[in-house]
């Protein structure tokens, strides 16, 4: 929950930031940006593409994005034998932040994981790499 409201204030930063630039459009609106990431969370890898999102854009190649990522998480259910078991490949909507200088992006992600009759739901942080089309 403590990574959630780091993540939070910073967006808050970040709007609160675009109101001193008065007449620049430095922060905007995105619904696509052509970013395709693969990373690490929750014990499995994931592949995701930004999707909605706010944009800052800091340098003429370089921009921060937060918001909504989604995914398809990759990860092999451990439970004993005569169980069912769920789908290697999980789509999966995730939240973060998305940093991009020039052609390389580097991901934060957060996924929620449900609720189940074994652990409470959680969100779930990533770290991730990609590229920038």
């Amino acid at each position: 929950m403590d990574q959630m409201k780091k993540l939070l204030t910073v967006c808050l930063l970040l709007m609160i930031s675009s109101q001193m630039y008065g007449q620049e459009k430095i922060v905007k609106g995105s619904l696509f940006e052509g970013i395709v990431v693969a990373g690490y969370a929750d014990h499995g890898a994931y592949i995701n593409c930004t999707g909605p999102a706010l944009k800052y854009t800091f340098a003429p190649k370089s921009c921060l994005l937060v918001g909504l990522l989604p995914s398809l998480k990759l990860k092999e259910d451990k439970v004993d034998p005569g169980k069912p078991k769920n789908s290697w490949i999980t789509p999966s909507l995730g939240f973060g932040l998305t940093a991009v200088f020039r052609h390389i992006a580097i991901q934060l992600p957060a996924f929620y994981t449900a609720k189940t009759s074994a652990a409470d739901g959680k969100w779930r942080l990533g770290v991730g790499m990609g590229y920038k089309f």
